[in-house]
């Protein structure tokens, strides 16, 4: 985050990370219609209106807190699309796929804000007042997208990546493996305050911002 101020800080990464948690879950509802559950559209959230997915804790409040407390990564969450797997005709495999949708959408968006970032780049020089801006938004745009699809990958219930490999495991394994959700935000918290989440997230994070920064020639 540099030197930048609080005010400074929330002005730029508060729309990336708005972004990237209200179309992280609209994907999931995006690709559980498609295999044949609407229980997102019927309730209305397929919408693109962030106030439809919004968290007061979530999305406000912990990111917030992590931006005034300058962590070095900041994450949030919104309200779960629901999905009913009962609407599909291989359950198993759909939900799968639908939690799969959630992480990607956050490195197709982190590729969506890379081309921000590219174009703060190309107008810096006569318009300073804007390709700043824009380059700084960009970079947070990426950030946050790439730190939001590595942790939701994470084989850890309820994330993506724990739903992701119950899709993959056979029924009694899975059975047993779901067991452990209720305590999955505890584990998370256990993993962040021993440092060993960020050890496990930081090589495949800078993989991938490496891989945004180089096709866009962000780099040097």
């Amino acid at each position: 985050m540099g030197n930048l101020s609080i005010i400074q800080t929330i002005a730029i990464w508060a729309l990336p990370l708005l972004f990237a948690i209200t179309l992280h879950e609209v994907a999931h509802g995006w690709v559980a219609s498609f295999f044949g559950d609407q229980t997102a559209r019927l309730s209305g959230r397929l919408s693109l209106n962030p106030l439809r997915h919004i968290d007061p804790v979530g999305t406000v409040l912990v990111p917030l807190m992590l931006m005034v407390m300058r962590v070095p990564f900041i994450f949030g969450w919104a309200k779960p699309v629901p999905v009913d797997s009962r609407n599909m005709r291989h359950p198993k495999r759909d939900l799968a796929l639908v939690a799969l949708a959630g992480p990607m959408s956050n490195i197709v968006m982190a590729f969506a804000w890379g081309l921000l970032a590219k174009l703060g780049m190309l107008v810096v020089a006569g318009n300073p007042w804007l390709g700043v801006p824009l380059f700084r938004m960009g970079v947070a745009g990426i950030q946050i997208n790439v730190m939001l699809g590595v942790l939701n990958l994470l084989p850890i219930p309820p994330l993506d990546g724990g739903n992701i490999l119950c899709g993959l495991l056979p029924p009694r394994a899975e059975y047993r493996y779901r067991q452990l959700e209720p305590y999955g935000f505890i584990i998370l918290l256990l993993l962040m305050v021993s440092g060993v989440l960020f050890a496990v997230m930081a090589p495949m994070m800078s993989l991938l911002i490496n891989v945004v920064a180089t096709f866009f020639g962000l780099m040097g």
